[in-house]
């Protein structure tokens, strides 16, 4: 397996939902020691690595957490209640086996609902509500639950593992955004850049960009990066019209988000890395989204506003759990993004 599929193996494999990202910023920290000359951790959570140089000041932006639950009550016979953490489609919840992370350890349970052989007709043409769900971790009554250190706000994860499929596809949870934050390290890793870079491995995304704007405002960037993924349309049940990106044709680059409602990149944004990717000869995509939006809404909209972009990895089945990118897509977003902050000078003189 090659250096950054282990990266992004490690990272995926890592459990950390919003708010409570701290072991996969202890990954992100012992990957970047090496490429930067300072670190630090802000007041939220946020992850900073500064590698010094000159003008334009640089932010990358990349999440670190991953959607998930919490814990939001125990009932008598020790069957647990939870909130969703993140955009959760329901139906990709149930039957699933999920880590509860108490300070005692983590502790396994399965994700259950009324069994369809007790429902009527109706019901079973219903998709289940996540209120109509529960988890089971094997316990008989609340006292063991709490014996457990289970209690309400206790996070929850996906018990999924990093797996290799055919050629250079890959799957595994929270590819939005580890993916995103592999190209980032990858990205420090190659380029030569005489800029000041910040690389922020960002909190609580999935929630609100919440890290994403106190960061950049603390930091105030001349120009800013998100390293995201997005979604394609090259699989049944999506339309080209919908989403025309395709897994195995390069990195993303995002125009808008949320029908202009999220991020509008600046044309000086796209033009420096869409002439950066033309002239080192890297494939790339184009997207104009009418769906969510990312960190770069956050920090576009920061003090007086700082000119961002986003550049993403293609991710199929994207908030399931079961995620799937191509390697070389990530390999070719690294360089574009690499060769970018090598060349930033030449279009933002500040």
């Amino acid at each position: 397996m090659d250096e950054i599929k282990e990266l992004l193996k490690k990272l995926s494999n890592t459990h950390g939902i919003s708010g409570y990202e701290d072991d996969v910023r202890k990954v992100v920290k012992e990957e970047m020691e090496e490429l930067v000359d300072e670190i630090k951790v802000d007041a939220m959570g946020n992850l900073i690595a500064i590698k010094n140089g000159g003008k334009p000041s640089i932010m990358i932006a990349a999440h670190m957490d991953e959607i998930g639950l919490m814990v939001k009550y125990i009932d008598k016979k020790g069957f647990i209640n939870f909130v969703k953490f993140g955009g959760w489609f329901d139906q990709t919840l149930l039957n699933n086996r999920v880590v509860l992370h108490t300070e005692k350890g983590n502790f396994y349970g399965v994700i259950g609902s009324k069994p369809p052989h007790l429902m009527d007709a109706e019901d079973r043409k219903k998709t289940v509500k996540a209120e109509d769900m529960f988890i089971d971790v094997g316990i008989k009554d609340r006292k063991e639950a709490e014996e457990l250190g289970i209690r309400p706000g206790t996070p929850i994860t996906l018990d999924r593992e990093f797996r290799e499929l055919q050629g250079s596809r890959v799957t595994g949870k929270a590819m939005d955004n580890r993916a995103g934050v592999a190209m980032m390290i990858e990205a420090l890793k190659i380029t030569k850049t005489d800029a000041t870079v910040y690389a922020v491995g960002t909190v609580q995304e999935e929630v609100g960009l919440k890290g994403a704007k106190t960061s950049a405002f603390g930091l105030n960037p001349d120009v800013g990066i998100v390293s995201e993924t997005a979604i394609p349309g090259d699989y049944p049940g999506m339309k080209e019209k919908d989403s025309s990106i395709k897994l195995g044709d390069g990195p993303v680059l995002t125009i808008t988000d949320a029908s202009g409602r999220g991020l509008i990149a600046s044309p000086a944004i796209i033009k420096w890395l869409e002439e950066t990717a033309k002239e080192k000869n890297i494939p790339y995509q184009m997207d104009v989204s009418s769906g969510g939006t990312t960190d770069a809404t956050a920090i576009h909209l920061t003090r007086a506003g700082i000119p961002c972009g986003v550049l993403s990895v293609p991710t199929r089945y994207m908030h399931s759990g079961v995620e799937v990118i191509d390697i070389n897509d990530l390999k070719k977003g690294a360089e574009l993004m690499a060769y970018a902050l090598e060349n930033a000078g030449r279009y933002f003189n500040v």
